[in-house]
């Protein structure tokens, strides 16, 4: 199993700290808003006006998922 270290295993996290370089997930910022749209990315919450966030637990899932399929 693939273990990001820096990331949270519960709890909210922002858009920052999913993308590469700061998180796990090596897509551009449109390529990530398509991929919402379309289905292949978590929905997001929003928090208030400008400030959207994900489950940890969701995003942790999709990166172990999609390294356990590439193993």
């Amino acid at each position: 199993m693939f273990d990001y270290p820096d990331f949270p295993r519960t709890g909210l996290v922002r858009l920052k700290s999913i993308l590469a370089p700061y998180g796990p997930i090596p897509v551009s910022k449109s390529t990530w808003w398509q991929g919402v749209k379309d289905g292949r990315f978590p929905k997001p919450g929003k928090l208030g006006k400008g400030t959207t966030v994900w489950r940890a637990e969701e995003i942790r899932a999709l990166y172990e998922k999609a390294y356990d399929d590439a193993a």
